[in-house]
């Protein structure tokens, strides 16, 4: 990836009033990934709208880290479901076209 695919953290600290250690926290728990190129620490753009979310889920909602850390967690097993009902979705499909239904 090059550069402008990433901002600074200070900068997104600066620009979202958000405090260095939460993103450092966020971190931590694995639920962000911190790139660091030239020993500055770079968020990658992709990874922007998550981390608004968990953001205002701390910020606005008043939750803490490891309520977040169980949020995402459900989210990401939620994804994860909908996306193994959309295949068997699809093979159902499938053997219902092979075979009638």
């Amino acid at each position: 990836m090059e550069k402008g695919d990433f901002i600074r953290t200070e900068e997104f600290c600066s620009n979202y009033h958000v405090e260095y250690s939460f993103i450092s926290a966020l971190e931590s728990s694995g639920l962000i990934e911190i790139t660091t190129i030239e020993q500055t620490g770079y968020i990658s753009q992709s990874q922007l709208p998550e981390l608004e979310k968990l953001m205002r889920l701390h910020y606005d909602l008043d939750i803490n880290l490891e309520g977040i850390e169980a949020i995402a967690h459900l989210l990401n097993r939620n994804k994860s479901l909908r996306t193994t009902i959309h295949s068997l979705e699809e093979k159902l499909r499938l053997y219902e076209s092979l075979y009638g239904a």
